[in-house]
């Protein structure tokens, strides 16, 4: 009877003491590091920075906001490039080179050049152009529109037209100032930009 009742009392102490064990080993109201992890965001929290926006999430603009969506954007070499292509575009507009032109402009100022090529030739004239000193340009403006960029380049030129036609031939010193816009879709692999306005300004 007395080992019955050992028994008995261990298996009532064996329940118990497991019953303290699993209330014991749960932590009961709010714990030091509760505190801690509060504080700290949630993953789901955190909000992906957008690629024009800055540390402070306020959004970049101009030339900060393209060089943030393509890194390797350099000012110096763009501009290097917008002289040459503004050199190339003049020369081949006197010359009538449809080719170039075509290579280096989008459609709608193509179909300008191409209407102003056809009168002139319509009229039995002819030009060649030489620049007198290299143009000098400077960035106006620049801005991202959806997935493409743009940049304003004013350009001051002073060159040498000669010309042909029914009257004769002439000769005439010019000095331009004309601000250009240039595009490109900013998650291209094509480096190139291509001409997409031409608007008159100030010398």
């Amino acid at each position: 009877m007395q080992i019955l009742e050992l028994v008995i009392f261990a298996a009532l102490a064996a329940v118990v003491l497991f019953q303290l064990y699993t209330v014991l080993g749960r932590r009961v109201g709010r714990q030091p590091e509760d505190a801690q992890e509060a504080q700290r965001p949630r993953a789901q929290e955190i909000e992906p920075r957008r690629p024009d926006e800055g540390l402070d999430g306020t959004q970049l603009t101009g030339l900060a906001a393209l060089r943030a969506r393509d890194p390797q954007f350099d000012a110096t070499h763009f501009l290097d490039g917008a002289k040459a292509a503004y050199e190339m575009v003049v020369r081949a507009f006197a010359e009538g080179d449809r080719g170039t032109l075509k290579n280096l402009t989008q459609s709608s100022v193509y179909q300008a050049f191409e209407s102003a090529l056809t009168q002139r030739e319509s009229e039995g004239r002819t030009e060649k152009v030489e620049f007198l000193q290299p143009p000098r340009a400077d960035i106006e403006g620049a801005d991202i529109a959806g997935a493409v960029a743009r940049i304003r380049v004013r350009f001051l030129a002073e060159f040498r037209s000669r010309s042909k036609g029914p009257e004769g031939e002439a000769v005439d010193d010019r000095r331009t100032a004309e601000v250009w816009t240039f595009e490109r879709p900013v998650d291209s692999r094509d480096p190139n930009w291509s001409l997409a306005r031409v608007d008159a300004a100030q010398a």
